[in-house]
């Protein structure tokens, strides 16, 4: 599973202490300038419960870029990313791996039935959240309800067969990644997931400029298969 951790000195620790056990390896992205490697180095020594692997990068990567290098990195069957704030917890990660053995890739979704909210984000990023979705059925024409949850994980097979036309570096990763997939003909399943806003979002209003331009770029400019 890979977790992007982009100057989380102060929350990846109580990220680690929520994990009890994960049986596969746990891939964490540094490519900021505070001390998350190093917090992540010595969570690693203190935990040999766990299978980490802190990969650092002199400059910052983006939200996609560092999800990419992540499952470009990883060595398992099945893989996965999650957000390091913990808005998932890894019991409901495990719950979603679970789901791979009918899909080739599985979101988790704060916006279908069945799934709960247990801190909801403010009702402006929810109205945000709702109007960036209509934009996505719009170019993408993709029916999906949430493709911006930070909860996914896929077969590796499917990934690397799309990762290499992947331009995205930015948070408008997930919807080019989950829309290659469905061009490319794989099996995608949305599962209702537990999640609560943990507060201080990297996403701020230049990011949905960003986000906004990155997915025109990639509808329009982009070459498909």
């Amino acid at each position: 599973m890979v977790i992007p951790a982009y100057n989380e000195e102060n929350r990846i620790a109580g990220f680690f202490d929520s994990i009890r056990q994960f049986e596969g390896e746990l891939i964490v992205i540094c490519d900021g300038d505070d001390k998350t490697a190093d917090l992540v180095e010595t969570i690693a020594k203190n935990r040999p419960d766990l299978s980490m692997r802190c990969l650092r990068f002199p400059k910052r990567l983006g939200k996609g870029g560092g999800v990419k290098a992540g499952l470009e990195a990883a060595r398992t069957p099945f893989v996965g990313y999650a957000d390091a704030d913990g808005s998932t917890t890894i019991d409901e990660m495990n719950r979603l791996y679970e789901h791979l053995s009918t899909f080739d890739a599985v979101m988790g979704s704060r916006w279908i039935a069945g799934s709960s909210l247990l801190i909801r984000q403010g009702w402006m990023r929810r109205l945000e959240s709702r109007g960036f979705n209509m934009v996505i059925r719009l170019l993408f024409g993709l029916t999906f309800n949430d493709t911006q949850c930070g909860a996914k994980v896929f077969k590796k097979s499917a990934v690397d067969a799309v990762l290499p036309l992947l331009v995205s570096r930015g948070f408008e990763f997930d919807v080019e990644l989950i829309w290659r997939l469905v061009k490319a003909g794989y099996r995608i399943e949305e599962v209702p997931i537990q999640w609560q806003n943990m507060g201080d979002s990297r996403v701020r209003k230049r990011d949905m400029i960003k986000m906004l331009a990155g997915l025109l770029r990639v509808r329009f400019l982009a070459k498909t298969p």
